[in-house]
């Protein structure tokens, strides 16, 4: 399901950079503009122009509260006899001997960059036009001492004509999610200008009449991962990436083979993902799924509000079935303890704050496993019976202990992992911001302890984890815990 409003909101709210970032950044950049312009540096300064994500306008929203950054190039008129380094060295200069920057500036190989306290970075790099009377521009690099070739211009004009042909903002949008992607899950690396150029190159001429493809934030996010992914299943070995407006800038050798390998992995894993939840038809599922695509800041309000009214929904069921008169008090514990399962919402066992599993599974499960649980008064406690699923309610600050059998009552063996999915329901859990739904590991050998603290009727499932290939043979059905 495409989602599109729930898209748009995450879009404006988690992944874009926010209004007051974007004005902080701008304002510090013409206060760096003022300080160059005004301070006794040799080279004439001859225009500034944006680079990077600011330039192409996908630059996101730090993750974690962590720096943001922007880069400027500074276009200078080249002064006779003059070494790369001696750009850098005397840029650094400028800052450094003013109080404001001494302590905020620093030199990296091909820019300086001035650092606000965590919050934002800019890196500011000189750009040497025409140097030697031959028209050009050229960067600095201080490790190696020489001028290299650069585009900005025209690699930002390029990136303009591919976003325009896709419509809406399309790969500027996509570019963002999938910068998003990277940061938040950490699993595999690819620079912003490489990631860029990749996604960039997906796009042809052709698609500037293509009304299909990318006729929503969505779709067009179905489109270029597929795209990308088709083009990384082609492409076993690591590839050469150029500069597509200069060729002798190879953005390839910004990885090596095992980070192109890993990159074409999870880019596959991904584009598995999005797939799957775009073709899911039940809203519940499917926004459980593009959660497992971007992790639990996607339609978290909403995901939030349903987990917590799941007593509303039963009643609602209960009177639209003739299982409780109209006006009948009680909340599902209430009505679970009357009714069983048949209390519950039709959504209940696939709550979208349900994280969906990430790995590959099984086309039929491997063999049967079931949960089974024993009733403790602690942790490690005396046992008081056994527990089983739906019994209770259950009295608070007791203990169960979870393990998982097979159809014929055995433990699992060793070659297999336990993983299990616990999730609280109903307003006491979301008022003690305790909803849960993640994946949890054995904390006894291959069971789980799990203390009763909220009011509502939980699940504790198992899935059974391969040890050595990573995949998914089997789950339990839900394991429904009561708590009174």
């Amino acid at each position: 399901m495409k989602l599109i409003d729930h898209f748009n909101t995450f879009l404006t709210d988690v992944v874009n950079l926010n209004a007051t970032r974007v004005t902080q950044l701008e304002d510090s950049i013409e206060v760096l503009k003022d300080a160059i312009r005004d301070s006794d540096w040799t080279p004439t300064v001859k225009s500034f122009i944006p680079q990077g994500s600011w330039a192409h306008k996908t630059i996101i929203k730090p993750v974690e509260n962590s720096a943001f950054d922007a880069d400027l190039l500074v276009f200078l008129t080249p002064v006779d006899g003059w070494e790369a380094r001696e750009y850098l060295t005397t840029l650094r200069a400028v800052f450094a001997n003013q109080a404001a920057y001494k302590e905020k500036v620093r030199r990296f190989s091909h820019c300086i960059t001035i650092e606000y306290a965590g919050e934002r970075k800019i890196d500011i790099a000189p750009c040497i036009v025409d140097r030697g009377g031959v028209t050009r521009l050229e960067v600095c690099n201080y490790d190696t001492n020489e001028f290299e070739a650069s585009e900005p211009i025209k690699y930002t004009d390029w990136l303009n004509e591919r976003n325009g042909w896709t419509g809406g903002d399309g790969l500027r949008k996509v570019t963002r999610l999938m910068k998003y992607l990277r940061d938040v899950k950490g699993t595999f690396s690819c620079p912003s200008v490489l990631l860029t150029t990749l996604l960039g190159t997906r796009i042809i001429w052709s698609d500037s009449s293509n009304t299909v493809d990318f006729s929503d934030l969505p779709t067009a996010l179905k489109t270029i991962a597929g795209r990308l992914d088709d083009w990384l299943q082609a492409n076993p070995q690591r590839p050469t990436i150029a500069n597509p407006v200069l060729a002798s800038e190879i953005f390839s050798d910004l990885w090596d083979d095992a980070r192109y390998e890993n990159f074409r992995d999870k880019i596959n894993t991904y584009r598995t993902w999005i797939d799957d939840a775009f073709a899911e038809p039940d809203r519940d599922e499917s926004i459980g799924k593009w959660r497992r695509v971007f992790g639990d800041d996607f339609a978290q309000s909403v995901v939030l509000e349903k987990a917590a009214r799941v007593s509303d929904e039963a009643r609602i069921l209960a009177e639209s079935t003739a299982l409780s008169p109209p006006g009948s008090t009680g909340d599902l514990v209430v009505l679970f303890s009357r009714f069983g399962r048949r209390a519950l919402p039709v959504s209940f066992d696939r709550l979208p704050h349900k994280q969906r599993p990430r790995w590959h599974a099984l086309s039929k499960p491997l063999f049967q496993i079931n949960v089974v649980a024993s009733r403790h008064t602690s942790r490690d406690g005396p046992l008081l019976g056994v527990a089983p699923s739906g019994s209770g309610p259950l009295p608070k600050h007791n203990w169960l202990r979870f393990q998982a059998r097979t159809s014929v009552g055995m433990p699992l063996p060793g070659d297999f992992d336990i993983h299990w999915r616990v999730t609280n329901t109903d307003e006491a859990a979301r008022k003690a911001n305790c909803l849960r739904g993640g994946f949890e590991t054995s904390n006894d050998g291959s069971s789980r302890w799990e203390q009763l603290e909220y009011r509502g009727v939980h699940t504790v499932e198992a899935f059974i984890v391969r040890k050595r290939d990573k995949v998914l043979v089997t789950q339990s059905e839900p394991f429904y815990v009561v708590i009174e």
